[in-house]
């Protein structure tokens, strides 16, 4: 298990109802201070979950197109619901995670399973991905992160606690304030790999505001991100249509 990164900065505790000032993300590291002073105008309340519409492709034996629904409440836990066609013929179901853990349904024609998982490995992977997109889609949800320097510069690290395991992911932050790449160890078994942990990340194509929050709209994720399997890893591309904070 990794460990919360000594000397991190968290942010004082915050009450219900409390709204963003600049002031909040003081003691950040300085490319976190610069997104978030790009991402969140002042005033905006700090949502702790957001209900997102979004359509793109997934591959599956090649790519595919999907549409889908998501709820993010991190560090607690989300549901990704989806529908999309395998050889002509609808496939639907959910990944999630949250008590008890991490879980995945999918079935064909709404009756025939064909992907379901549970168990300490699908959460732990399930985890991960919380992390990403907690901090990534919900910027409001920053006080509940750990904020380290990152390796260069251009790097701030959120560490988020998800169930008994750490999860540090790392922001790639232009100097105009914009996110560009999102990377994480995750764990999982990509390519039929052993379970362990991975490179994985995220690389942002446009953002979109919604309600004085600014959010990554289109962007696309994969295994062995910033390798030479790169390309093979990705798998997963996402337009984001639609954010209600709450």
């Amino acid at each position: 298990m990794s460990a919360v990164p000594s000397g991190g900065n968290r942010v004082a505790d915050t009450t219900p109802g409390q709204r963003f000032i600049p002031e909040l993300a003081a003691g950040l590291p300085q490319p976190a201070r610069r997104w978030l002073s790009h991402v969140v105008a002042p005033g905006t309340p700090l949502w702790s979950s957001v209900e997102l519409t979004m359509h793109g492709q997934i591959r599956l034996r090649g790519w595919r197109p999907y549409r889908a629904w998501q709820v993010l409440a991190p560090p607690h836990g989300f549901i990704w619901a989806a529908r999309t066609r395998v050889a002509g013929l609808p496939v639907s179901g959910f990944d999630r995670y949250g008590p008890p853990g991490g879980e995945m349904r999918w079935r064909l024609l709404g009756m025939l399973p064909i992907m379901n998982g549970s168990g300490r490995d699908i959460s732990r992977s399930a985890g991960g991905r919380l992390a990403a997109e907690g901090v990534s889609l919900l910027p409001t949800s920053f006080p509940e992160a750990v904020w380290t320097a990152g390796p260069n510069p251009d790097i701030a690290v959120a560490t988020w606690r998800i169930g008994d395991q750490d999860e540090a992911v790392h922001l790639r932050i232009d100097p105009d304030g914009r996110l560009r790449e999102i990377l994480i160890d995750r764990w999982g078994n990509p390519d039929g790999e052993p379970y362990g942990r991975y490179p994985f990340g995220v690389s942002i194509q446009a953002e979109r505001t919604f309600d004085g929050v600014t959010i990554p709209s289109a962007f696309r994720a994969g295994w062995w991100w910033g390798t030479d399997r790169q390309n093979r890893g990705e798998f997963f591309r996402a337009t984001i249509t639609s954010a209600t904070f709450r």
